[in-house]
């Protein structure tokens, strides 16, 4: 694949508001104090004030240091601190105290810990569900190896919707994720699908992919049973990083949405600026 770094400027429709707002300001003060880990700060999330003044957040748990390292990501890779087990009641007071309607979890990929950090995720959603129980919960996971009994203790604990993305079509998978492979994140999806929780994914756009290729990834998601389907603009998080390849068109995304609804996806979520939890209180199912 050419690596070449061809730096493309960044058109108008990329531009992020600045973020305010007492609601925002109340949650960073809170995620401050408890030296919570967010995606949304890490991950430089365009979203972040609009996530946050709308009473959600993303909360990255099991440190801020990861074992993989992909190509697209800005989280620390190395090697991660012990796993806290004081960090779900911690986690789980800081959203009562944050008054979120819906939380994302997400984490690092722990693959120095003999269970991936599935206990630890088990143990968090059921804090939150005992200390802030009006909260519904998204788990964006990673994909614990494929392992059925890690992936079965987060569905035990019984959170709203199981996430797991993608990040890109199955053939630029190997240049951009350090382990995970295409087939895997499928079999973790057909998996989480199939234990009747909602399952989702998440891809990146502006990689070097084609439409027919986003077109195929589509009918390879709703294959496994996936019903909500994010797409956003890949946007270099430094020169280290894989390079911006193409800003697709906000027509594009248009398109994107057009077909995966009209394809049978319940949610699609795709414009520039979409994230993995962007309008996450939307996917959880009402009874």
């Amino acid at each position: 694949m050419d690596q070449t770094k061809t730096i493309l400027r960044k058109p108008d429709w990329l531009k992020i508001k600045i973020p305010s707002g007492k609601e925002y300001i109340s949650v960073k003060e809170i995620v401050d104090k408890n030296k919570l880990h967010t995606i949304c700060t890490s991950g430089h999330c365009p979203n972040m004030h609009e996530c946050w003044g709308n009473g959600t957040a993303t909360l990255m748990i099991l440190g801020d240091i990861c074992t993989r390292s992909c190509k697209f990501c800005n989280v620390k890779t190395g090697r991660p601190l012990p796993a806290d087990w004081k960090e779900p009641e911690r986690v789980a007071n800081s959203i009562r105290l944050m008054k979120l309607k819906h939380a994302v979890l997400t984490s690092v990929d722990r693959d120095d810990l003999e269970d991936g950090g599935a206990g630890i995720w088990a143990m968090t959603i059921r804090k939150i569900k005992e200390i802030s129980p009006g909260t519904t919960i998204e788990t964006l996971i990673p994909d614990f190896d494929g392992k059925k009994e890690l992936i079965q203790q987060v569905i035990d604990a019984a959170p709203e919707v199981i996430s797991h993305n993608l990040e890109t079509v199955r053939r630029i998978t190997p240049w951009t994720r350090s382990r995970a492979k295409y087939d895997t994140s499928l079999k973790v999806l057909k998996y989480i699908a199939d234990s009747g929780i909602v399952a989702k994914s998440g891809i990146m756009a502006g990689l070097g992919e084609t439409p027919e290729e986003v077109f195929d990834l589509m009918d390879d998601l709703l294959a496994v049973g996936v019903k909500v389907l994010t797409i956003g603009q890949y946007l270099q998080p430094t020169k280290k990083h894989l390079p911006v390849k193409e800003y697709v068109t906000p027509e594009q995304f248009k398109e994107y949405e057009r077909v995966g609804l009209e394809k049978g996806f319940r949610f699609v979520e795709s414009s520039p600026l979409v994230r993995s939890s962007y309008h996450a209180e939307k996917h959880v199912p009402h009874n």
